[in-house]
């Protein structure tokens, strides 16, 4: 390949056709390709390389921590949860065209956050943008927003997510402001995006943290209305015990 070329490849940035140049060249020789079946074959490689990159940026951005898949999901110790229907709306996805949610509530270790990154994870190999947060840590962001104004800015962030995962709300008991912008974040997505939230805490005890009776029944309601509710709180838990000296 001239000097030439190879600046032309790397101002439409193609980079891939450009590492892969020699390998399809190598292969239309071998394959005996006409000069159309050349040019399809390079354009569906181009495109499945680029899809590939996306999805790989998609799931960097998300901030998942760790990776956990439907497929190493520990059902056979959980028979107390309903497989079937959790199978049946990972596969069909149908939750996400209908930007509903998906809510796990139950016991510390018992498989709640490893669901929903499961459902996060899938929902971003299928093209969707996602974000994995820690429920005290939205907490302090949305409180830290307020001293610079920046509120608006934050809330509009996570609200723009397709999917949105919130791991242990209910942690960590907020400040009214705090409350205020949460409730805010999940009115902006309610029935556009869908929020997946895990909680070791039922319904009834949301108050306890959320500290204003009229705002958790409004947060419930929004919530019930547009999602699937999986309880766990007869689930056991799943999570290795460290050997302890006696």
């Amino acid at each position: 390949m001239d000097k030439e070329l190879i600046e032309q490849l790397k101002y439409l940035r193609l980079a891939s056709l450009l590492a892969n140049w020699d390998e399809y060249l190598r292969l239309a020789a071998e394959k005996r390709f006409s000069h159309g079946t050349l040019l399809a074959h390079v354009v569906r490689e181009e495109y499945r390389i680029r899809r590939e990159n996306a999805r790989k940026h998609r799931l960097a951005r998300a901030a998942i921590e760790d990776m956990y898949v439907i497929e190493t999901f520990p059902f056979e110790k959980q028979p107390k949860l309903n497989k079937k229907k959790i199978m049946a709306l990972y596969d069909s996805s149908s939750y996400l065209a209908q930007a509903q949610n998906i809510l796990w509530l139950g016991g510390t270790g018992v498989g709640k956050t490893g669901l929903a990154t499961s459902f996060l994870v899938h929902a971003i190999n299928q093209g969707q943008s996602g974000r994995f947060v820690w429920f005290p840590d939205l907490a302090e962001e949305l409180y830290r927003s307020v001293a610079d104004h920046s509120e608006a800015a934050v809330i509009k962030r996570y609200a723009a997510v397709d999917v949105l995962a919130i791991d242990e709300v209910g942690y960590v008991t907020v400040e009214p402001v705090q409350a205020g912008h949460f409730f805010k974040l999940l009115q902006m997505r309610h029935k556009k995006k869908t929020t997946l939230i895990t909680s070791n805490l039922g319904f009834a005890d949301w108050k306890s943290f959320l500290k204003s009776d009229h705002l958790t029944a409004a947060l419930i309601d929004r919530l019930t209305e547009t999602s699937y509710v999986f309880n766990m709180k007869d689930c056991a838990t799943i999570r290795p015990k460290l050997n302890q000296d006696p």
